[in-house]
């Protein structure tokens, strides 16, 4: 499990379905030790399955967010591997 940076600030933000209950993972926000904005996907055992980059604001990381709840549920994987 990947912890956040000592001093690190950060909230949690559940996931919710369409009957707004909660699902087993949740996307964590929280600022660096540079003071950006960052966020990670954890599924419900705690392990990250995902992470963002760093943000200037605390806007455009939950855009971030939001990006990847809406263009998410349907990506289609694309095996570039031999």
């Amino acid at each position: 499990m990947c912890d956040p940076p000592r001093g690190a600030r950060y909230g949690v933000l559940a996931i919710r379905d369409e009957r707004d209950h909660d699902m087993a993972g949740k996307f964590e926000l929280y600022t660096d030790k540079a003071g950006k904005y960052r966020f990670r996907l954890k599924a419900g055992n705690g392990q990250v399955i995902a992470s963002g980059e760093a943000y200037e604001s605390k806007a455009s990381a939950l855009n971030g967010i939001e990006s990847i709840r809406k263009n998410a549920p349907d990506a289609k994987l694309d095996d570039q591997t031999d």
